[in-house]
């Protein structure tokens, strides 16, 4: 090829394609959400989808799923965080999957009737973007699958003598067992991840050598503005009712939940772990 076709060696060498960085140029907290899905717990059944905050670096939220290419799934989570903050943001980012079409929808559609005076043409309220260039979830997906994920697999596999997907008694079980498991470790990845100080980075236009969470409360110090867009929540609320409320995250029935509590409260276990999720499982078994 080199001899025949020079360009098109040229084209082929490795580092042709290497993007080059720039650096991100947002107003403050809440002037851009990045949101995005993590695909590597999808062969266990349990994909996340998470929505990040660009100027700080906050963990907004992070959700364990029972599918998250779903479009009324990702547009509630997205309405629910705008519900919980009492805000949106200016701007949301997130790839080029079916399933944010519908946040580009609701983005769109609130930004128009809540802030008015920040016109679409100029800044979109949606922008959708390769995932290459949506680098503020990116990034953080890799330091959760490094830090947390690979094992949640190890663990699994551990109840692979124990647990028989194919009857319909254990698949339950496992279906509000795990999930409950996963959510409560996201939510304290969450908090780690938010208080983790990061490294000084003078290149970088945002808060660095701090923590997220500190950037986040105290943005005044570093010259930024609060972009969060004042919504009425009760509309919000309407919305997320409209589309499927909380039922569209649940891996089971309202009712076997709430047996499934009562069984786990009666059966004396402190605390819910990997260590011990498959002992609880066993137990809970033969009650449920």
């Amino acid at each position: 090829m080199m001899l025949q076709e020079p360009e098109g060696f040229a084209t082929r060498e490795p580092t042709s394609k290497k993007l080059s960085r720039k650096p991100l140029a947002v107003l403050g907290p809440h002037h851009e959400w990045s949101g995005d899905g993590h695909d590597k717990l999808t062969q266990i059944g349990f994909p996340i989808w998470g929505i990040r905050d660009v100027w700080s670096g906050k963990w907004l939220g992070l959700w364990v799923l029972p599918n998250n290419r779903l479009k009324n799934v990702i547009a509630y989570l997205y309405l629910s965080l705008c519900h919980q903050l009492g805000g949106m943001p200016i701007q949301t980012t997130t790839d080029c999957g079916s399933e944010t079409t519908e946040i580009y929808g609701f983005a769109n559609a609130l930004r128009e009737h809540f802030s008015p005076h920040l016109s679409l043409d100029e800044l979109p309220a949606h922008k959708f973007l390769k995932s290459v260039h949506n680098t503020t979830i990116e990034r953080g997906w890799l330091r959760l699958r490094l830090q947390w994920g690979d094992n949640v697999k190890v663990f699994w596999e551990a109840g692979s003598g124990i647990y028989n997907e194919m009857d319909p008694r254990q698949y339950e079980l496992v279906q509000w067992l795990w999930p409950k498991l996963i959510q409560q470790e996201l939510n304290q990845l969450r908090e780690q991840f938010n208080n983790h100080r990061v490294r000084k980075e003078s290149a970088k236009n945002h808060p660095s050598g701090v923590s997220p969470n500190v950037a986040f409360a105290l943005y005044a110090d570093y010259q930024a503005e609060n972009c969060l867009q004042v919504v009425d929540c009760e509309t919000v609320k309407q919305l997320m009712d409209s589309i499927g409320g909380e039922d569209l995250i649940r891996f089971v029935s309202v009712e076997y939940e709430n047996h499934a509590e009562t069984v786990f409260a009666n059966l004396g276990f402190k605390v819910l772990s990997f260590h011990n999720v498959w002992n609880v499982f066993s137990a809970m078994l033969s009650l449920i």
